[in-house]
């Protein structure tokens, strides 16, 4: 009868109690932690595996770890944490085992469409032709383009930089892009 208040004391004792008496070696202790926290563990890692059939193994796996490295634990108190940490890095290392393994000479990957020749051919002919356009712009409407299309400039910064009023980038700006837009037709 004895024993029973005293188990009964130990569940209702809170971890900090628990888990000391469990580094002291109490397997009475230790047995209570199992109880408090498989339900939460098995939780967890159901979530982690996809309610994999190695969820009770992980979880037992953690209470074998955590008796046998008791003496890392800092803080009793904590040892609910302490336990879900190692049941976590059970079970992401049970998913990196379970991940399959591929090696890099297996596979053949084709190069990027970006650098298949033709494509370079073809991005190579179409810079020459947005530069050869450009030469054919006058140098204000050029350098308006170039500032807003390719430098990302704003009209007041544009207007800024070249010293005009805004209202003249505005229109530079315009009849460069109209002219783009005709020239650069075949390349769109």
């Amino acid at each position: 009868m004895a024993g029973e208040g005293f188990r009964s004391a130990l569940e209702q004792a809170d971890d900090r109690i628990v888990a000391g008496r469990a580094m002291d070696g109490d397997v009475a202790a230790f047995a209570v932690l199992v109880r408090r926290y498989t339900p939460m563990m098995r939780a967890y890692t159901q979530r982690m595996l996809n309610a994999s059939a190695d969820v009770d193994d992980i979880v037992q796996e953690t209470f074998v770890t955590a008796w046998q490295r008791f003496s890392e634990l800092d803080d009793p108190g904590k040892v609910k944490s302490w336990l879900m940490r190692i049941v976590s890095r059970k079970a992401v290392d049970r998913i990196r085992a379970l991940r399959p393994v591929l090696d890099v000479d297996d596979i053949e990957q084709e190069a990027p469409a970006h650098s298949a020749p033709a494509r370079v051919v073809e991005a190579r002919a179409g810079i020459e032709a947005l530069g050869a356009a450009l030469q054919e712009l006058p140098a204000a409407q050029r350098e308006c383009w170039v500032l807003r299309e390719m430098g990302g400039y704003s009209y007041e910064e544009i207007a800024e930089e070249l010293e005009i009023s805004v209202s003249t980038a505005r229109g530079l700006l315009a009849r460069a892009r109209k002219f783009m837009i005709v020239r650069m037709e075949a390349w769109r």
